[in-house]
């Protein structure tokens, strides 16, 4: 091993969380939006409730499960996953639950790529799911559809 590969900084592991009024909503809508999955955490949920570590007010029933009430994260389907637990050990978006609403522009937003041509037919998947169409952009560098999810945090549709 070289000195410079020895010091060489080693991946991070990374997910992005986002804060929500109603994490199990936006859950459902990104799942949708982009062929993930949201996570299991049943198996999880159900341990600490039962070693009293986690009382059931921090629980929500979610499709039929125990759910952390305050959080909840969807997946990429290929990418790996703990089956203890059912966290995610790769592309991940963490939904977590904060009191106050939403107040001005994001300054961190997701770029959706449908592939040529299918833009239009995406924007009115993701309306059907419950977006909104706040602008459509054309400069000269190319054009998007600036949506919003059912919280108003804005993404682009390429």
């Amino acid at each position: 091993m070289t000195e410079e590969s020895a010091s060489a900084p080693v991946p991070v592991h990374w997910k992005l969380v986002i804060d929500a009024h109603d994490p199990h909503g936006q859950a459902d809508f990104w799942a949708a939006a982009l062929g993930y999955l949201a996570e299991d955490n049943s198996a999880l949920v159900r341990r600490l409730l039962d070693a009293g570590a986690l009382p059931a007010a921090a629980t929500v029933d979610f499709h039929g499960r125990p759910a952390f009430r305050d959080l909840i994260a969807v997946r990429h389907p290929g990418d790996p996953y703990d089956p203890d637990t059912g966290t995610g050990l790769g592309r991940r978006l963490l939904f977590q639950r904060v009191p106050e609403p939403k107040t001005v522009k994001n300054r961190l937003h997701l770029d959706l790529h449908p592939g040529e041509g299918r833009r239009d037919a995406e924007v009115e998947r993701l309306r059907t799911l419950g977006a909104s169409v706040l602008r459509e952009v054309a400069e000269q560098g190319g054009s998007w559809v600036v949506m919003a999810d059912p919280e108003g945090n804005e993404f682009c549709v390429q």
